[in-house]
């Protein structure tokens, strides 16, 4: 008898320790490792890229959901990642050129009044830590738990340049350095796998910030030697593509960059593929390193990976090879999600916007929204890949330029009130304006509400000289 009722006592203790363990497993908040990627168009073999050989973001995105139609804030660095660490828009925080790290808070009222996305985890109990390129160069002084600067994030430099001598540009291409150890990402890589391998008693936020592919596309020559410039897939191009575009839509363009009329004349267009590829590859390798290190840890089943580019980058196409404006070539980049709850091998290809990363990685850590932000979660999408998503993108290039994304349309406002419009289903190409079309109408009216109400004069600190007009904007300021 008391044998049965101790065993019964057992049994119901057993019970009572089953479901508070069910209860502590369920509330128990998913690490996150985000991954950041510069210049990365969608040059991936999953996302159809016919040359690009990325096994290590192709095996992610079989793993997780893609967004195929990604819009950044921003065609600019600086700009677009500012939006994504703070959730507001570049109407609204000022911030349309290159600002330092350190000067991003103060900008204006708007982001002094709001909370960066790692400052929110660590704020709900994440042990937040970064390397590499994450803010403009890394990010302001003491935002993390651990930060790890390098003094030398672009490099390292040939003594002289390799290919490309005209403007003031960093764009070149060519074999170098003899070693990946020499590489800053390289160094990144081994940095984020000695932090996988630690122990960690409250769920970490570890962020890798990759340089490459952007300019200057150097890189050892094995990853080079990955390609033949012979046999590389040239993008599409039209020579009287800017014949019927608005006066404004030149005066925002990158100029200074190499145009696919100098590539042809001096026969480089298949190198300079090869240069961006190769350094495609070099980076997918060691994003490859990151995610096995993760793989190879105690948290693989508990963290969410986001990774993301900060803006497209035109290689020929739109005349130029720059990202630098508010066509999709520049505007469109990679996102992708994997982790607990999140769809696998999933594309989805409605227009959301970037700098939606940091509602979105709240709701799925399961945290109050912070309600100052602009951004929209989707986190929906997430869980149901079919869930009608209706929301445009915003992009803007400079004060009061605008493109308004849906899933067929693209419309484009300069501050002059100029205008460009594509159908993307019959022209996905951008090639033929169709602002003056009286079919498109009402669509382009419809689009036009979404236009950004508040543009912020240009924040103190923010600079951009690649296009004179912005230089000018400023100054009337």
């Amino acid at each position: 008898m008391i044998k049965g009722f101790i065993g019964l006592i057992l049994f119901v203790n057993s019970i009572s320790v089953l479901a508070q363990n069910a209860v502590n497993n369920k509330s128990k908040k998913p690490n996150i490792l985000m991954i950041c990627v510069d210049d990365l168009n969608d040059y991936i073999g999953a996302m159809g890229h016919p040359d690009a050989i990325t096994p290590n973001m192709d095996k992610l995105i079989k793993r997780g959901t893609l967004f195929t139609n990604a819009q950044t804030q921003s065609p600019l660095c600086g700009p677009s990642r500012a939006a994504l660490m703070t959730g507001l828009r570049p109407s609204t925080t000022g911030i349309y050129g290159l600002i330092p790290d350190n000067d991003v808070k103060g900008s204006n009222d708007a982001t002094r009044n709001n909370i960066f996305m790692h400052q929110y985890f660590k704020n709900n109990g994440y042990y937040t830590m970064g390397r590499g390129k994450i803010f403009h160069i890394n990010v302001p002084d003491g935002l993390m738990d651990e930060q790890e600067r390098d003094k030398e994030i672009v490099g390292p430099f040939p003594p002289k340049k390799m290919n490309y001598f005209l403007g003031r540009t960093d764009s070149d291409w060519g074999a170098f350095p003899e070693k990946d150890e020499q590489m800053p990402d390289y160094k990144t890589a081994k940095w984020a796998v000695e932090r996988l391998g630690r122990k960690y008693d409250q769920p970490f936020f570890l962020t890798v910030g990759f340089f490459r592919p952007h300019v200057p596309w150097h890189v050892p020559q094995k990853w080079f030697d990955m390609y033949d410039p012979a046999k590389l897939h040239l993008p599409p191009y039209l020579k009287t593509d800017f014949d019927d575009l608005p006066e404004m839509a030149l005066k925002v363009e990158s100029t200074f960059m190499p145009s696919t009329e100098w590539a042809l004349e001096n026969n480089q267009w298949r190198k300079m593929l090869q240069g961006y590829l190769a350094c495609i590859s070099f980076v997918d390798h060691y994003i490859g390193q990151v995610l096995n290190a993760l793989d190879d840890s105690p948290y693989a089943k508990n963290t969410i990976v986001v990774l993301w580019s900060d803006h497209g980058f035109r290689m020929g196409e739109k005349n130029r090879f720059a990202k630098q404006c508010l066509w999709d070539r520049a505007t469109k980049t990679p996102l992708v999600y994997a982790g607990p709850g999140i769809a696998v091998n999933k594309k989805i290809s409605a227009p959301v916007e970037l700098f939606s990363v940091y509602p979105t990685l709240t709701d799925l850590a399961g945290l109050q929204s912070n309600k100052n932000l602009e951004a929209k979660s989707i986190a929906p999408l997430l869980k149901n890949p079919e869930l009608k998503w209706t929301h445009p993108t915003i992009t803007t290039w400079g004060r009061n330029n605008h493109g308004i994304r849906i899933q067929d349309y693209h419309y484009i406002q300069y501050e002059d009130r100029s205008e460009e419009f594509y159908n993307l289903k019959e022209d996905p190409n951008e090639w033929y304006n169709k602002a003056t079309d009286q079919k498109y109408a009402k669509i382009k009216e419809g689009l036009k509400k979404y236009i950004p109400a508040v543009n912020a004069k240009w924040a103190p600190g923010t600079k951009y000289d690649g296009v004179e007009y912005f230089k000018q904007q400023k100054l009337e300021d």
